[in-house]
């Protein structure tokens, strides 16, 4: 017979409950007693979850306060020296946040999820040491709390090394014997917690093109780490791709068991029959971790039935293909979702797993299992046969489309636009959001509600317009922002005004720490009814004399930070999204907008896995963007921004989008991502980061000058722009503006140096 197992499970907790004790903390307003608590109450219902859906394994060391990449740098202890004397908490959050003193450790995305996780950084001369109380201290609390059958997450020694940073130029790896070690000293005190020990060893790096480099090291590794102790089980954990690399060599080692993803790669065929002539137990990720729509549970179920040609029912886990992590956390606060019945947040899928456990083992449903699978099968039928998914005229227009470039090429825009804006040297302004304060949040929820009128809430957000360019104003910015008060979140503010879009209130999964994000529900056809920024733009631009930036998604984004449909091509549909932002940059130039900024701040995160894949997403991520901005004039000028990411593998393809000016951040990640843009001889403009904006930390004039005449060795005066390295949204005012006024204050030291 068949088992279950959940991956992972998300901790920040179905109303956000983590988010909000963190934040209490972080802001003195509590102790982290109060943090604990929240903590332990979280952890306990999430097993409960797992327990009442039946999961024959469910995970323990999945919770963390922020990052579990960061838990695992406390674990093995590879401390930054720059945070040296520091401890506890203090010493956790300030690795993720940074301090007076010290700037945060570098976050960047997990693989190609929205997910950020701690970069841990590395130098030939780090010591590891190991402190395994966390880890420890939570599969007791599971124990205590009536989980029978824990298995315990950790993040795989390969995986980590793999994905570290080195200060020196060092080879991260050349540290996996002594990173090892530490490994089999926890696996040995881990052993000692029950009579046996199940241990999900989560090494995704092998799903992507590192692994044909890294397979080698498997055998040896993982050998070591199941030689510890007789009664400790190993789950070699792979997800988000295939991974036949390392399926091969799995085969050859003395692990318990591998993992695999059988919704993003479904056809796995090659690693089947690997697994089919060894004794490796198969945990095989059949419900999604990363989407939200209903399951097919009959089609799911022959799929297992394939996998049984193969491997056999007592070698053979079901599960999630990835952590739950991905996805909200259930449907039970969604009263007023049209589309209800086609979602599966993560409890939902709990249940998903349950009923697929009782079909590929051929149990008897009761009287509600039967009602579950037969409301299972009416959502699959409905969906697919809906008039709300098809729209013919939205069809008809992407199947015309001919036209992808701008009429004027780059060297020619540039020589109009300089003379239309006669801007300074560094010309400075922002990515686009200021704070969104509690009073905002208020405003908006209350206008949603109808607890206020229309006339109030235009009220309130134009007063809050009207400060802050009166704010970049007195601070010197060359060219301002509106401050982007009427929108909740950069993709669901669109998201909103678009046919095709349907939205959950309480849908939230963590994007890093305490950060928060909202998907909107892409499920049909997308369009423009109506323009959706060009009012606030332009009441702002009427407001100063100087430029207002247009502040836009772009289509690439809104695709990666959407839950997308799952029944039609993903480069269909963002070409239907790029119609609607080219109707809107048409409408804002029309009305008078010079400059618009069209964020991906998601491009590279869409990036597939592996090099087969990529051409592909970048034909049409490029051409989308492309499209996007064609209806651009030459005199009207188009920025991008783009988050965390590592540029130096996709250069050409940015090139390739024609944007006139590019902001980026560097703030953590030093010059070197700027470096890539000059080995290139690219020839557009620049904005590098000039500080962290995910710290609370407030930068110096000295600090700030000292980072731009860093980047005047790389690139000219004429070819940069002088920003923070993300929105402002997260911040607090008084963080924001002593920040800002001292970048303006450096900018000037460096003009007149």
């Amino acid at each position: 017979m068949s088992k279950s197992f959940v991956t992972g499970f998300p901790r920040i907790g179905e109303q956000r409950e983590l988010k909000f004790a963190l934040e209490s903390f972080w802001a003195g307003k509590t102790s982290f007693s109060e943090v604990e608590k929240v903590a332990a109450e979280l952890k306990k219902r999430h097993w409960n979850y797992q327990i009442d859906a039946k999961v024959d394994l469910i995970s323990v060391n999945d919770f963390s306060y922020y990052d579990l990449m960061l838990d695992n740098i406390i674990t093995f202890g590879a401390i930054p020296p720059r945070f040296a004397g520091l401890s506890g908490y203090d010493l956790y959050f300030s690795m993720a946040r940074g301090n007076a003193n010290s700037v945060a450790m570098e976050m960047t995305k997990w693989f190609n999820t929205n997910y950020h996780y701690i970069v841990p950084e590395l130098s030939r001369d780090v010591k590891f040491n190991l402190n395994s109380s966390k880890i420890i201290a939570e599969y007791k609390e599971a124990k205590e709390a009536g989980v029978k059958n824990a298995k315990i997450n950790l993040i795989g020694p390969i995986t980590f090394l793999a994905l570290s940073k080195t200060t020196d130029g060092s080879n991260a790896l050349d540290h996996l014997d002594a990173l090892s070690s530490e490994y089999v000293k926890l696996i040995a005190e881990l052993s000692k917690l029950d009579n046996e020990i199940i241990i999900q060893i989560d090494e995704p790096i092998f799903v992507t093109d590192r692994a044909a480099e890294l397979a080698s090291k498997i055998v040896p590794i993982y050998d070591l780490l199941a030689s510890v102790a007789d009664n400790v089980k190993i789950i070699f954990m792979t997800y988000f791709e295939h991974a036949n690399e390392a399926v091969a060599q799995v085969v050859k080692s003395k692990i318990w068991a591998i993992g695999l993803d059988f919704v993003h790669a479904a056809c796995q065929e090659e690693a089947l029959k690997l697994l089919s002539n060894s004794d490796k137990v198969l945990f095989a990720g059949l419900i999604d971790g990363r989407n939200v729509w209903v399951s097919n549970l009959d089609a799911k179920a022959e799929i297992v039935n394939k996998i049984k040609t193969f491997i056999p029912d007592e070698r053979l886990y079901i599960g999630t293909s990835c952590s739950l992590l991905h996805v909200p956390y259930t449907l039970k606060y969604e009263e007023n979702l049209s589309i209800k019945e086609w979602l599966a947040f993560g409890v939902e899928k709990l249940t998903e797993l349950k009923i697929l456990k009782k079909l590929v083992n051929g149990g008897e449903f009761c009287k509600t299992g039967k009602c579950l699978i037969e409301a299972n099968r009416a959502a699959i039928a409905s969906r697919k046969t809906s008039t709300l998914v098809n729209d013919v005229n939205v069809q008809n227009r992407v199947k015309s489309l001919t036209k992808f470039d701008r009429d004027t090429a780059y060297e020619e825009r540039i020589k109009i636009q300089k003379e239309t804006f006669n801007l300074p040297d560094l010309p400075t302004t922002t990515i686009g959001s200021f704070p969104q304060t509690p009073e905002l949040r208020q405003v908006r929820n209350a206008y949603k509600k109808s607890l206020i009128t229309k006339e109030s809430y235009e009220s309130e957000i134009k007063k809050y317009i009207d400060d802050c360019i009166k704010f970049q104003e007195d601070c010197g910015l060359d060219v301002l922002v509106h401050g982007e008060p009427e929108r909740n979140d950069m993709v669901e503010y669109f998201g909103e005004q678009l046919k095709g879009y349907a939205f959950s209130a309480n849908g939230w999964v963590q994007s890093y720490g305490s950060r928060c994000v909202k998907p909107p529900l892409l499920f049909g056809d997308v369009s423009r009814p109506a323009p959706m920024t060009v009012d606030w733009i332009t009441y702002a631009q009427s407001r100063t004399s100087k430029i207002m930036k247009g502040m836009l998604t772009g289509p690439v984004t809104i695709l990666n930070w959407s839950f997308v449909r799952d029944d039609k091509p993903r480069s269909e549909i963002a070409k239907e999204l790029a119609l609607c932002i080219y109707d809107e940059i048409d409408d804002l130039q029309k009305a008078g907008i010079k400059i618009i900024q069209v964020d991906e701040a998601a491009f590279k995160e869409g990036y597939p896995l592996r090099k087969e894949n990529i051409p592909a997403y970048e034909k049409f991520a490029v051409d989308c963007f492309k499209l996007s901005v064609c209806a651009a004039n030459a005199s009207t000028q188009i920025h991008t921004h783009m988050c965390y990411s590592e540029f130096n593998d996709i250069i050409k393809t940015i090139e390739a989008m024609d944007a006139d000016v590019i902001s980026i951040e560097t703030a953590r990640s030093g010059n070197e991502l700027l470096k890539i843009f000059k080995s290139v001889g690219y020839k557009q403009e620049v904005g590098p980061g000039v500080y962290d904006i995910h710290s609370p930390r407030i930068p110096t004039v000295e600090e700030i000058a000292a980072q731009i005449n860093a980047l005047l060795e790389v690139l000219p005066k004429s070819q940069l722009w002088i920003n923070p390295d993300c929105g402002l949204k997260t911040r607090k005012w008084p963080e924001v503006k002593p920040s800002l006024e001292n970048m303006v204050k450096a900018v000037k030291i460096i003009r007149m140096s």
